[in-house]
């Protein structure tokens, strides 16, 4: 693994510090879990707007929803 130097909150350094009573074997794998896990919250965000953002462009084309209930007319049940 790459070490990696960054600065704390000391609010952040106490929750660092009981990585053992989280049940961490070090800080290294709690920053890890963390950052893996606000990646994955991103990229869900992400997603999600891009959804939106489709939806929306969906609501205002009713050429593409009737193209759409058109393929769909065809699909197998």
């Amino acid at each position: 693994m790459i070490p990696a130097k960054f600065s704390l909150e000391q609010s952040q350094i106490d929750f660092l510090e009981r990585f053992q009573t989280l049940g961490f074997k070090d800080k290294s794998s709690l920053v890890r879990l963390a950052l893996d896990k606000l990646h994955q919250e991103i990229e869900r965000q992400q997603l999600e707007q891009s959804a939106r953002l489709y939806a929306e462009v969906y609501a205002a084309d009713e050429e593409l929803q009737q193209l759409t209930d058109a393929a769909l007319g065809d699909w197998p049940t």
